[in-house]
């Protein structure tokens, strides 16, 4: 069982002038791609070839044997989550229960936007900043490379890619400018409100 690229849940102009189409055919077309065929590669006739991604991960994390598998399986399924916390005309209103939850976690929502992007702008190098559930609590992390919250028994609820191909073709060297842009104008609430629930 082979695994493959999933389609992005929008059209590729859907997330301009935040994001350009250009942007996602590179990141989704090339980079998510290349992770998906590395992956497959990398799992085909061994004992994982009929794995679930999460178990490729939870598998392989820690394993200095299998350092390459654990990096391809956690950028396949951290660019398939990133891609699913936007939409066109996002930001916005967070729903009601996910707002509360956050008031509650961070003292408000302004103070969670400050700390999350706080996150995404001090990861060093390349890497990820999470919104996650550690059991109940509501927790902001930053993970390097391809390491998730995942991998380590915790449950993400949204997520900004900071690895420089993710914003260089639209932003350059400006990474806050692509946070802040990411925080205001494209998150999902609705999504990042499903996750909680589900």
């Amino acid at each position: 069982m082979a695994f493959e690229l999933p389609p992005l849940p929008y059209a590729y102009d859907a997330l301009e002038p935040y994001m350009s189409s250009q942007t996602l055919h590179l990141h989704h077309d090339k980079h998510h791609q290349t992770y998906v065929t590395n992956l497959n590669n990398l799992t085909k006739d061994s004992p994982l070839a009929n794995a679930s991604l999460e178990e490729v991960i939870k598998q392989s994390v820690g394993d200095a044997s299998k350092v390459g598998l654990f990096n391809n399986a956690g950028q396949v399924w951290n660019h398939t989550f990133y891609w699913q916390c936007m939409k066109k005309n996002g930001g916005g209103a967070i729903p009601g229960e996910l707002e509360k939850r956050i008031v509650d976690a961070f003292g408000s929502v302004d103070k969670f936007k400050e700390e999350f992007s706080q996150a995404a702008i001090t990861q060093f190098g390349s890497g990820w900043a999470w919104l996650y559930l550690d059991g109940d609590t509501l927790k902001i992390g930053k993970t390097g490379n391809a390491d998730t919250p995942l991998a380590h028994g915790h449950k993400p609820l949204l997520t900004v890619d900071v690895w420089e191909h993710a914003y260089y073709v639209d932003y350059q060297n400006r990474r806050a400018d692509f946070v802040k842009a990411f925080m205001d104008s494209l998150i999902d609430w609705e999504f990042v409100a499903q996750q909680l629930k589900a």
